[in-house]
């Protein structure tokens, strides 16, 4: 089973792309709090993607700052360089999005649900 669920902070404001096919596709990067033993915290950065009408939902209402729950799968992603070195990096593709928390004064905080169709 391939399930992951993070909460966490957007660490910029989400970048949304259309493909030549007409899909959207946002992605962004959440910051996630992991507890040390000393009581201190370390942040994870997480890059996360979404897709089609989730996309459009997700750029529209995330803004950096903003409390997100994400549920999703990870997933790799491998290429070549240019020299012909390989590379490869894990990222979190969202089936659903929760917009939680707005981070901003004045903004008034709301519960909003993204869901994925066929990811």
């Amino acid at each position: 089973m391939n399930l992951v669920v993070l909460i966490g902070r957007l660490g910029a404001d989400p970048e949304l792309r259309i493909l030549p096919d007409g899909t959207s596709v946002c992605t962004f990067s959440l910051a996630v709090d992991r507890p040390k033993a000393d009581g201190e915290k370390d942040v994870d950065w997480i890059d996360v993607t979404a897709f089609r009408r989730q996309a459009e939902l997700a750029s529209e209402y995330l803004a950096k700052g903003r409390l997100v729950c994400v549920q999703g799968s990870i997933r790799e992603r491998k290429w070549e360089t240019e020299d012909g070195q390989k590379r490869r990096a894990h990222g979190v593709v969202a089936n659903r999005i929760e917009f939680l928390l707005s981070g901003k004064k004045g903004v008034p905080d709301e519960v909003l649900v993204a869901e994925a169709e066929g990811v």
